[in-house]
């Protein structure tokens, strides 16, 4: 398995840089490849703008064709280029992050703008009558698998169907499905540590043996099962869900999800 890390969090000693250390070292141990993007580390630069095209900059500034323009000359420049190519090198990408105000944090989201650029994560494919372009289970990075390893400062009843916060799947469906999913990666279940905040010696080595088991298992665990987009389930070209494929009694991001 090639295994790229994307680790957000400012503290290399936090709960979360120790869970990606410890991704790091178990899967390394395990025979694997791994490559890790510390994005704090890197000093990445989280807003997109003119710089990151180049000569395909226009003004005004018009960011999807642009960013397409200069991904298909070869023209990005150099740190959202190196990012693409390890998307293209891995078969299964870890999101490490906290989960700060319901999301995640800026850094990590401005990897996303600026790295899943137009032609590359978006835009790609043939629209017509049956198909709606390559996207949601389809795409350049179709064939891969994505997780999700997230830190959660509540109890994990505050993110329940009848917590305060909302379900813990509905806040990350966004990004499972709108960031993940979208260019066409297998979305894993995610890995969530609630009260992180609050943890603990003896709760690290609970989470830390939880997580390594996670790990072990990524090759085998099933996907969450999303809907493809043009395999028959929508209409095209509205792409609403076609009637008596819900379950009775399911509506809102449930409906995207087979089974449920």
């Amino acid at each position: 398995m090639k295994a790229l890390i994307v680790h957000a969090h400012p503290e290399p000693r936090s709960l979360n840089g120790a869970l990606k250390d410890l991704a790091v070292a178990t899967l390394t141990a395990a025979g694997h490849e791994v490559r890790v993007s510390d994005l704090y580390a890197m000093d990445w630069k989280a807003t997109a703008d003119a710089a990151d095209y180049g000569e395909y900059a226009t003004s005004p500034l018009r960011v999807v064709p642009n960013s397409g323009r200069a991904h298909e000359a070869g023209a990005l420049t150099p740190d959202v280029a190196a990012e693409q190519e390890k998307l293209l090198w891995a078969d299964t990408v870890v999101l490490q992050f906290p989960l700060w105000w319901y999301t995640m944090p800026a850094i990590l989201k401005g990897w996303v703008d600026r790295v899943f650029t137009h032609r590359f994560a978006y835009g790609v494919g043939v629209h017509d009558g049956t198909r709606y372009g390559e996207r949601y289970g389809e795409g350049t990075l179709r064939g891969r698998r994505a997780m999700l390893s997230v830190t959660v400062g509540g109890a994990e009843s505050h993110y329940s169907d009848r917590g305060i916060n909302g379900p813990i799947e509905d806040l990350l469906f966004p990004i499972h499905h709108g960031i993940l999913y979208y260019p066409g990666l297998e979305v894993l279940p995610p890995f969530v540590l609630h009260g992180a905040d609050r943890l603990g010696e003896d709760g690290f080595e609970d989470a830390a043996k939880a997580w390594r088991e996670r790990l072990l298992s990524l090759e085998t665990t099933e996907p969450i099962a999303f809907r493809p987009q043009n395999h028959g389930d929508y209409e095209i070209p509205s792409l609403r869900l076609k009637q008596g494929l819900e379950e009775p009694g399911r509506s809102g991001f449930g409906l995207h999800v087979r089974g449920r």
